[in-house]
């Protein structure tokens, strides 16, 4: 088997389980592993903690990357092969019922009394990269359909074989690949799509979400066709909107809208650049039996629309911040931070008294600790004393492993002005 050996001090990462090794810790590289292929990774050969060049790790190898090995298993004696990925699988698939996700399969069922909510939501995420073991890899479901994104070599290498497993494990009408992500160009992989197994999801598969419907593109939307982490945070919305009156930006196809309506919400108005979004939204409060007069659409970039919300001195009670990934690299964190800054100073410009501001990032580089102050001090030069009543993260369908706290992407808060 190839192998890397890291270098003097360099393997402190791993034996903390960190299932990344950057290329800058790699001493040498033995064996001329291919894209994706299985190497060993090994101890420096001096000044290591542990026996010198002892194995410490299994990975997959990337010669594109700067994460050049994606660790798979930190047990060196296992053997990467089809069963290894069963077992991988089939741990994930237990975790999503034993939360109350999960349909039939030849592994599982979702448990009566599972944590959480009830399996009321046939569209989750059932397996979640490297917090599940799986690096690279991202299996959603919708439905009857299974949308996969395979963003590493490692999981491109391995493709046909965990497609096999997904067909044998999970019933399913199809499985449809989304691997059409700007990640995939640092693993020196092409961006794809297309059927892996079964049938070619519908222009639009509807799912349900704890009572509520959607339509979703699976083919063509955002990520794998919708926001799945946010499904609890919806629903907290919901908590929130009786009587107000709500500003939803960065609306995507309107499902915080969807669940403010369904909270006593008097009128939505959902801002997005997409005008292809904002007719599924329409579509969205249709399937829910919603009242489309209390909804108002703009398409209109958030900033822009917001400025002229400030500059007519338009109000709102409840107002959604849910913008993209502003921070791709540590290069670009200072101004993703400005961008945070400017459209929850925005925001809290816009709120009445009393006023709550739901507030994101999805950008994994922002900590929670720097999401905090930017939108304090957001608040502080829009002069609005402000509380924060809730903190908000990802569904639990989408959990963290401990050793890799790079997971904990999605970080909220619940903000209410005095």
């Amino acid at each position: 088997m190839p192998f890397v050996t890291l270098k003097p001090g360099r393997e402190k990462s791993v034996q903390r389980r960190h299932p990344w090794v950057f290329s800058g810790a790699i001493d040498r590289v033995e064996g001329d592993p291919g894209s994706g292929e299985t190497v060993e990774v090994r101890a420096p050969h001096a000044g290591s903690s542990t026996a010198s060049g002892a194995p410490l790790a299994l990975g997959a190898y990337s010669p594109h990357s700067q994460i050049a090995v994606r660790i798979w298993t930190f047990d060196p004696t296992e053997v990467v092969s089809p069963p290894f990925f069963h077992a991988r699988l089939t741990r994930a698939f237990t975790t999503r019922a034993s939360l109350g996700f999960g349909f039939q399969s030849a592994v599982t069922s979702p448990s009566p009394s599972a944590i959480g909510h009830p399996p009321s939501a046939n569209a989750y995420r059932l397996v979640n990269a490297e917090s599940d073991g799986l690096p690279g890899l991202i299996v959603d479901r919708y439905g009857d359909y299974l949308a996969c994104q395979f963003l590493s070599a490692g999981a491109e290498y391995w493709k046909r074989e965990i497609v096999t497993l997904l067909a044998d494990l999970l019933p399913y009408a199809g499985i449809y690949e989304r691997s059409d992500v700007d990640v995939r160009e640092k693993e020196g992989l092409p961006p794809t799509t297309g059927v892996l197994a079964g049938s070619l999801p519908p222009d639009l598969v509807e799912i349900e979400e704890y009572g509520c419907r959607f339509a979703v593109d699976v083919r063509g939307g955002h990520k794998t066709g919708f926001y799945l982490d946010q499904r609890d945070n919806r629903a907290l919305v919901a908590e929130y909107a009786e009587g107000r009156e709500v500003l939803n930006c960065f609306a995507y196809t309107g499902a915080f809208g969807v669940w403010a309506l369904k909270g006593g919400a008097v009128k939505v108005t959902n801002v997005e650049s997409s005008a292809a979004a904002l007719d599924l939204a329409r579509r969205n409060v249709e399937l829910n039996g919603l009242d489309a007069s209390k909804v108002e659409n703009v398409i209109g970039d958030v900033s822009h629309v917001l400025r002229q919300y400030r500059d007519s001195r338009r109000q709102f009670d409840l107002i959604v911040l849910d913008p993209p990934k502003f921070a791709e690299s540590r290069s670009q964190v200072e101004k993703a931070s400005r961008g945070y800054k400017d459209i929850n100073l925005l925001a809290f410009k816009l709120l009445r008294p009393g006023g709550v501001l739901f507030t994101f990032s999805c950008s994994g580089l922002i900590t929670p600790d720097l999401f905090q102050k930017i939108v304090a001090g957001a608040a502080l030069d829009a002069g609005r004393d402000t509380q924060i009543v809730r903190r908000m993260t990802q569904a639990p369908d989408h959990p963290v492993a401990l050793n890799f706290p790079e997971g904990e992407y999605l970080k909220g808060l619940v903000c209410r002005v005095e």
